[in-house]
């Protein structure tokens, strides 16, 4: 079944129209449901890719 025959299926069966059918996303099930991974950000790593200051640090000044 394609997508443009399960919106008119479903929009036959409620009543509403194609277009609000469609805009509700109605998709078919697949036997395997499909897990995504979760998204996850390392902060660390964001951190030193980064690495950046917000302060122009001067050289340290050495005791005679």
């Amino acid at each position: 079944m394609t997508q443009a025959e399960l919106n008119r299926a479903v929009a036959r069966a409620t009543g509403e129209s194609i277009r609000e059918i469609a805009r509700r996303g109605f998709v078919l099930l697949t036997p395997v449901p499909v897990e995504r991974e979760p998204l996850v950000v390392d902060w660390d790593r964001l951190d030193a890719e980064r690495c950046t200051s917000f302060f122009e640090q001067r050289p340290a000044e050495r005791a005679a």
